[in-house]
């Protein structure tokens, strides 16, 4: 069993512009670094072995403090990016959001579906399985990454994760048997 905290990476400056970044590699706002500092304090007194975050600059940031503090080592990972919005990366965020529930199986114009986001994700939990088994680790990523695992390791369906409104909290904890 590994005991997964999940956090989504500090506001970037695309989220302040209400832009949907995707795979646009955008950095924290000035927000967003005091709230990697803020993530930082919430974990000072739990033990963590690994951190995983996306491989964009927005989670890796995330990441740092707590990983420098504590000395936990940090793997990027690319399958646990946002979702490919191909054409519309940095369009508004209300128009990305309107096309989610279309986009299970059906890629973005020049990117990708849920369901390609769902396989990154199962693919990485099944790759933290057969590596990480007995530890504790933190995940920092975005709202598709938090989709594959409640998807994965909650059994909701992609459906239900797509449509589920997202509403932000100091982390989310799973367990991966």
């Amino acid at each position: 069993m590994i005991k997964i905290y999940f956090e989504a990476h500090s506001t970037t400056i695309d989220n302040e512009t209400k832009k949907a970044s995707g795979w646009n590699d955008v950095d924290l706002s000035e927000l967003g670094l005091k709230q990697s500092q803020e993530l930082k304090e919430r974990y000072l007194n739990i033990h963590i072995d690994a951190i995983f975050p996306s491989d964009l600059q927005r989670a890796v940031k995330t990441a740092v403090p707590l990983a420098s503090l504590n000395h936990i080592p940090v793997y990027p990972d690319a399958r646990l990016r946002e979702c490919n919005y191909g054409d519309l990366t940095q369009a508004p965020k209300d128009e990305v959001e309107s096309q989610k529930p279309h986009r299970i199986n059906t890629p973005f114009p020049n990117g990708e579906s849920y369901q390609d986001c769902m396989d990154r994700m199962g693919d990485f939990l099944n790759w933290l399985k057969e590596n990480f088994d007995g530890k504790v680790v933190l995940i920092i990523g975005s709202r598709a990454t938090h989709f594959g695992l409640d998807h994965h390791i909650n059994g909701m369906s992609i459906e239900d994760v797509v449509s589920q409104k997202f509403a932000w909290q100091p982390g989310w904890e799973y367990e991966l048997k």
